[in-house]
């Protein structure tokens, strides 16, 4: 991955690739350049060209995986960017040929064990093992291994030139002047790509009359710094014993951690504790609060951040709806946590009252929760989730009962407004506008309250479709408690629909006379704005899918759509030229004057017919479609 940049490099070949494309680019840009040097005029095009190769080279260095060695931009935390946690209980070792040095002493380091592809090896102050690295080394095989300069000083650190498999690894380091009193040797080695240990502690060297080191050796395969002990779980933890031993919330409800990438947050009693196991695919950090009310805002959260594949567990506040503020005490005991394949996953302990930290709820009583994921960047600074959090539809005592229940992303009134606008502008508006334009023919010897039918069926879909989008528009309002700031161009457009809808029934209120000199300017409106208001409530619905609130499947709902357009578009065209087709055939039929009135019953008769078979298939697909969303709804 290149550093600061969404691209990954995901093996020797294809990196290989790059750097060769480079240089069958720089053949004709040397002779350009070579164009350009006798030719003063083109200064500007020179520089940028340069700036330009310059660039692409840059930004081409640095790539994750490091099978070259080259992995500098790990020096602090010596952690491969792999994508998963490092192994426990190294099956590596790290010996020196003395106990004893002085500065300017020459230490032979070893590394060996089963075979590995890469490694990483520093010499640091053993009292304080995240300080820099100290000393400098020399190779003894420059085939298996490579210098390497960690901060300001040169050659302190070694690594491999290869991936090629290897047993054993023999370096030099070099005391330095200003060595501390006691200097430990580290090593990170892979095994395979997601195979590997970090900081696998070596041997300690001394210089001579030295006191004894003030900090025990580190036997964990990473040195980590905690108010309290983190492992790592070696395995993931699964969904066994909900709503039977602990209390679950999974999304989907079939959610198990141990073999699917999915939401899953337990709580399980144990005497005066509480433990807390979560999981969900995420890059950046998971997160649950308890909480009074569905809204953000005063509640009591925990977060999982992955920081540089590390991943940190501390309590937080949410105050409205900035970002958490993490706490500097940490009240989380048992922590630990897991990165495998893109799914973070973290456990820890907390006592059921907390009365001396400040902010923390007690769990013993009856909160909604929630269950958030998003970003963080470098640091573990944490960016506001891009969808809706996963909220419980009530509020529920995590030590009381075990119950295994799920959660939705979409409250219930915002779920209902999209399901209402579905129905609406997918079902009723678009059979209602198919009748009127293709069916007065068809229909205009029946009559259904003593009017055509036709016209009744119209009149009663039409003023369906408004009914229920003025349902449907009050609901986000009753929801925010006004209007919202955060939904882009979504609202100002359902107010225009809202607005345009309503105006079609008061304007039909007012339609002349069929044969009055007005009827065809009031036909033209009627059409203009009926049509108006379609294209933008599909328009509408395509923003609103994905809205946080809502946030249907991408791409599928998009696709969805897409697909109902190109159907509505579709049976309409088929009308239209089976119209025309027919008007044709009748045409014909007057000119050749034989069997006239026989000809046309039966040419109207067979249209007929085949309106009705369309108008049938028709609104079948509707319902298909409309089923499909409201079923998408119902999922979230």
């Amino acid at each position: 991955m290149i550093k600061g940049n969404a691209v990954r490099c995901k093996s020797n070949r294809s990196c290989n690739v790059v750097w060769v494309a480079l240089l069958q680019v720089a053949k004709p840009v040397t002779a350009l350049l070579g164009h350009f040097k006798r030719r003063s005029s083109c200064k500007m095009e020179l520089s940028g060209l340069a700036f330009a190769v310059w660039m692409f080279i840059c930004l081409c260095g640095p790539l994750d995986g490091y099978p070259n060695g080259k992995i500098r931009e790990v020096c602090s935390s010596m952690m491969p960017h792999h994508g998963s946690s490092p192994q426990l209980s190294p099956e590596h070792i790290i010996t020196v040929n003395g106990t004893e040095f002085k500065p300017g002493d020459r230490i032979e380091v070893n590394l060996s064990g089963p075979d590995f592809e890469g490694f990483f090896i520093q010499a640091r102050d053993a009292e304080h093992l995240d300080s820099p690295a100290v000393g400098s080394f020399i190779l003894a095989d420059q085939r298996l291994s490579q210098l390497l300069t960690c901060g300001h000083t040169k050659n302190s650190a070694v690594s491999h030139t290869s991936k090629a498999k290897k047993k054993y690894v023999k370096v030099y380091w070099i005391a330095p002047g200003d060595a501390p009193k006691h200097v430990q040797f580290l090593a990170t080695v892979v095994k395979k790509y997601k195979t590997f240990w970090v900081k696998i502690p070596g041997a300690i060297v001394s210089q001579p009359n030295a006191p004894s080191p003030t900090m025990p050796l580190h036997r964990t395969s990473e040195t980590v710094s905690a108010s309290h002990p983190i492992s790592y779980l070696t395995k993931p933890f699964n969904a066994s014993g909900c709503g039977n031993k602990k209390f679950c919330i999974r999304n989907p409800s079939s959610c198990d951690p141990e073999s699917a990438s999915c939401f899953f947050l337990s709580f399980r009693q144990e005497k005066s504790s509480v433990l807390i196991e979560m999981s969900g695919p995420s890059e950046g950090y998971l997160a649950f609060a308890l909480s009074h009310d569905q809204w953000m805002g005063g509640d009591d959260a925990y977060v999982c951040v992955n920081e540089d594949h590390h991943v940190s567990v501390s309590t937080a506040y949410l105050k409205g709806r900035s970002p958490p503020v993490l706490n500097s005490e940490n009240a989380l005991e048992d922590v630990s946590w897991r990165l495998a394949d893109g799914v973070l996953q973290c456990s820890f302990r907390r006592n059921i009252h907390l009365t001396a930290h400040k902010g923390r709820f007690n769990l013993d009583a009856s909160y909604y929760i929630f269950l958030a994921d998003g970003e963080a960047s470098e640091g573990g600074l944490i960016h506001k989730h891009h969808r809706q959090p996963l909220i419980t539809s009530g509020m529920y005592n995590i030590t009381g009962l075990p119950q295994d229940i799920g959660g939705s992303r979409s409250p219930r009134l915002i779920k209902a407004h999209g399901a209402l606008m579905f129905v609406a502008w997918i079902t009723t508006v678009s059979v209602g506008v198919i009748v009127a334009r293709f069916f007065k023919p068809v229909w205009s010897h029946s009559f259904l309250f003593g009017k055509e039918m036709w016209f009744q069926v119209h009149r009663m879909l039409m003023l369906t479709t408004v009914m229920l989008t003025s349902i449907s528009f009050v609901l986000p309002f009753i929801y925010r408690g006004g209007w919202s700031k955060q939904a882009g161009f979504h609202p100002y457009l359902g107010c225009t629909v809202m607005a345009l809808a309503i105006c079609q029934p008061l304007m039909a209120g007012f339609r002349p006379s069929p044969h009055a000199p007005r009827r065809q300017l009031f036909n033209w409106f009627h059409w203009s704005t009926g049509t108006t208001a379609r294209i933008l409530a599909v328009v509408t619905m395509f923003l609103g899918m994905d809205l946080p609130a809502l946030d249907l499947s991408d791409p599928w709902d998009t696709y969805m759509m897409i697909g109902f357009v190109a159907w509505h578009v579709g049976i309409d065209v088929l009308l239209e030229i089976h119209s025309y087709c027919l008007i044709r055939k009748v045409e014909v039929i007057e000119d050749d004057r034989i069997q006239i009135l026989q000809s046309l019953t039966s040419a109207e008769a067979e249209g007929h017919l085949f309106k009705q078979i369309v108008l049938t298939i028709y609104v079948c697909g509707n319902i298909v479609f409309l089923i499909a969303f409201l079923a998408a709804i119902n999922q979230i």
